[in-house]
């Protein structure tokens, strides 16, 4: 249920902060930084309740970063000629790459907790192991979209190149959710509520990217055939 409220929020900030985020998206990278660091610190060192709590669930389960993904996977849906799309279109890039870096803290913590257990030996569930496989492959998909939605990694690519390499922004949506599917079940399947509700908060927002990308994808076709 967190992340149906942290989702509606980010959309909501989104919207609100637009217009300094395009003027200033360094700045927001940087406050994006700051945060994985106050986060990283946290972990090794301890932080109040009050600032550890917001972050575990912002950023130890990844959910701001994902819910900024769900905001820039779903503007690729909105209608092209409708007012959200306009607004939120020129920045795409920048919200994709403000949720590359706080997704890169989750991650540091994420291996760095699990690889020792992996070369040690140590016994790790099939759907842990299932979920850290996928969190690699995850990563250097990460790695590829986060660094080419810079403007200037952009102007170095041609446009062919560029797209067929954002591209793989699809697999890695959808690996995101066998990831957290992976995660959860376990919980879910022995009767814990919160595991149960969050499984059910995902499938349906990730469901409604799918049927909802579908359609888009079926309009732009019929305009491409009647142009």
């Amino acid at each position: 249920m967190d992340f149906a409220v942290i989702l509606i929020a980010t959309i909501v900030g989104c919207f609100a902060l637009r217009n300094p985020l395009k003027a200033l998206p360094v700045a927001f990278y940087a406050a994006a930084i700051a945060i994985d660091v106050v986060y990283v610190y946290g972990v090794f060192f301890g932080l109040p309740r009050a600032i550890w709590s917001p972050l575990f669930v912002l950023i130890q389960k990844c959910e701001l970063s994902l819910a900024l993904f769900v905001v820039v996977m779903f503007i690729g849906c909105l209608n092209r000629g409708g007012r959200a799309y306009h607004w939120l279109k020129p920045v795409r890039s920048e919200l994709s790459i403000v949720a590359w870096f706080l997704s890169l803290g989750h991650m540091a913590v994420y291996l760095e907790s699990y690889l020792p257990r992996l070369l040690g030996g140590g016994e790790i569930g099939g759907n842990v192991m299932g979920a850290f496989v996928l969190a690699v492959v995850l990563l250097v998909l990460l790695v590829v979209l986060g660094v080419t939605s810079f403007a200037f990694v952009k102007r170095q690519m041609s446009t062919a190149s560029w797209k067929k390499v954002q591209k793989l922004a699809y697999p890695f949506f959808g690996l995101v959710y066998v990831h957290l599917l992976l995660m959860l079940a376990p919980s879910a399947l022995h009767g814990g509520v919160a595991a149960t509700t969050s499984v059910a908060v995902y499938s349906i927002v990730f469901a409604a990217y799918v049927v909802l990308r579908l359609v888009r994808a079926a309009k732009d076709r019929r305009i491409r055939e009647a142009v």
